[in-house]
């Protein structure tokens, strides 16, 4: 296979083994990866850098092919914004290598002509000697010549050029030579690469490994990103982690994007049509990040209004949730709690009465696991496929397409859904079988909401005591708990403003399911019930229509 011959420094291609029309291709560069960075066991694997993004990511050997041959290709099939800065940074790298490589060629000339000019000077003067002296010496310079450069492009700039460029001067010289052993693609160690060490890695130190390999439960691809922020040590500690404790300790299988943006610019949309049902906070920045990669929609909500701006990007009508799922092949519901869901699947009208064999059903509505379990059921009765995917996130999430869903059910459904699942979210989740989205969904926003609530005793305890509420949030925002979520609410607290990112009355729902959860299987869960009683107490201060952050009301009334 072509892909044996490739080695590091090398630029490459890649597009995951999923259909190829549900995968955008990237163009990487084999390079080393972190000392203690394990390696996946299974197939062979090389460790790659994005260009444009500056991740990182084990890919199998036989998904990597030469940038150069399939380049044109390439530029043809994806036409994303990021694919496009992609090829720009890739093509800039090329510009700026060749330039280096001229300079060094220059500079190698001059000195070469320092020394033949110095050694002119001390030769004897005897005419026929000197021209054996100059005979045997032009050999041995020229060789010194070649071996003084290549010293030079390996070593005497390896402080000051980039990884790229030194890995790209090198590629030549090693394309189209296999790995010395085969049963290990551990990276050799290089010249080009002991200076990587400049640009939004540096916090790593490059070097060659050969670790024991990862559990790799994905048959798909094996691909966690090593994401580039100011302390990147510590985005490599916490993916590290979570690797090992969704693919050891689970088994489910994640589909994870580099960067969604990146992702989401080069979508190729399944050629299956796509309904929706439920157009609520979250709902409709899926609607609308499926619109926007291409996606064929058909919409329904309870309120017509709500359709209409999508219908002017693009979507269909759907006059009963029947209509959208008996005409459309993956239809996706997202509603408020489980009696919605219910009564949109088995009531007048609804979903049941459009299944027919071979239709499919997503729920990602965030509900408890007898009721997903329930609907599982009537709908693979009447031969239609089920998939439960609620989502993790806000109202901002779902509009910037950075929702995590978390699916379980039908795998191969799981699958269709790709394309659909890189539009809305960074990430999704494949967990099993049918119930078991539904409590894990549960379990992250009752740890969700009863941080909120947390958050909003410590800002009242700090008032009463005489302390500055913004004091207090500046040094949450430098220690250990420093988050997006910590600074969003606390500033909706601080600013009094409430509109409703996640509305307070769906965080007491969960809460409350959450509990019913622990109460199933006789574990306990105070913390969470004592959080619930704080929400309903919000709740009944009319609080309910507000963003979760409102529970503040509940401790200063």
């Amino acid at each position: 296979m072509a892909a044996v011959s490739l080695r590091l420094g090398d630029l490459v291609k890649w597009a995951a083994v999923l259909p190829a029309n549900l995968f955008p291709a990237f163009i990487l560069q084999i390079v080393n990866p972190p000392k203690d960075l394990k390696k996946p066991r299974g197939k062979k694997c090389f460790f790659v850098k994005f260009f444009g993004t500056e991740d990182h990511a084990w890919i199998k050997v036989e998904q990597l092919k030469p940038y150069h041959a399939h380049k044109e290709e390439m530029i043809k099939i994806n036409k994303g914004k990021r694919f496009q800065q992609a090829v720009d940074a890739v093509e800039e790298f090329l510009r700026r290598a060749k330039g280096k490589d001229q300079t060094s060629s220059h500079n190698s000339a001059d000195d070469k002509n320092r020394r033949n000019s110095s050694e002119e000077r001390s030769r004897p003067n005897s005419g026929d000697e000197k021209r054996k002296l100059s005979l045997s010496e032009g050999k041995v310079k020229k060789n010194m010549g070649e071996g003084k450069k290549r010293v030079s492009s390996g070593s005497s700039e390896r402080g000051s050029k980039s990884p790229l460029k030194r890995a790209q001067e090198q590629s030549p010289r090693k394309r189209g030579r296999p790995p010395k052993d085969e049963k290990d693609l551990t990276i050799p160690e290089s010249s080009t690469v002991k200076g990587m060490m400049a640009g939004p890695m540096a916090a790593f130190k490059w070097q060659p490994t050969a670790s024991e390999p990862v559990k790799d439960a994905d048959p798909h691809f094996h691909h966690f990103l090593l994401s580039q922020t100011e302390k990147p040590a510590v985005c490599y500690q916490a993916i590290t982690k979570k690797l090992k404790i969704c693919e050891e300790e689970t088994g489910s299988t994640s589909i994870q994007a580099a960067d969604s943006t990146a992702v989401n610019g080069s979508i190729t949309p399944t050629d299956k049509k796509i309904g929706f049902l439920g157009l609520g906070l979250m709902g409709s920045g899926i609607v609308s990040n499926l619109l926007k990669m291409g996606h064929t929609v058909t919409v329904w909500n309870r309120t017509a209004e709500k359709c209409d701006l999508f219908i002017q990007e693009g979507a269909r009508l759907g006059r009963t949730p029947a209509e959208v799922v008996s005409t459309c092949d993956i239809t996706f519901a997202c509603v408020s709690d489980p009696k919605a869901a219910k009564d949109l699947v088995l009531g007048p009208s609804g979903v049941l009465q459009g299944i027919r064999p071979g239709k499919c059903y997503v729920d990602m509505s965030t509900v408890d696991a007898d009721t997903v379990t329930e609907l599982a059921q009537v709908i693979v009765s009447r031969g239609g496929r089920f998939l439960e995917a609620p989502v993790s996130g806000n109202q901002q999430l779902s509009n910037d397409g950075m929702l995590v869903i978390l699916a379980a059910g039908d795998r191969g459904l799981y699958e269709d859904c790709s394309s659909c699942f890189q539009a809305m979210g960074k990430t999704s989740f494949f967990l099993g079988e049918v119930g078991n989205a539904a409590k894990m969904m549960l379990i992250v926003n009752m740890v969700q909401g009863s941080f909120m609530a947390t958050i909003a005793e410590g800002l009242t305890l700090a008032q009463v005591t005489g302390q500055s509420q913004q004091t207090l949030l500046d040094i949450l925002n430098q220690g250990q708990l420093a988050s997006i979520f910590l600074d969003q609410k606390c500033q909706n607290i601080l600013q009094g403003n409430f509109k409703p990112d996640f509305y307070l009355k769906y965080i007491q729902k969960d809460l409350r399911l959450a509990i019913a959860l622990g109460d199933a299987v006789n574990h306990p869960t105070p913390m969470a019930a004592a959080a619930n009683e704080v929400y309903k107490r919000a709740k009944a201060l009319d609080q309910s229509d507000n963003d979760m952050s409102a529970v503040y009301r509940a401790y200063i009334h």
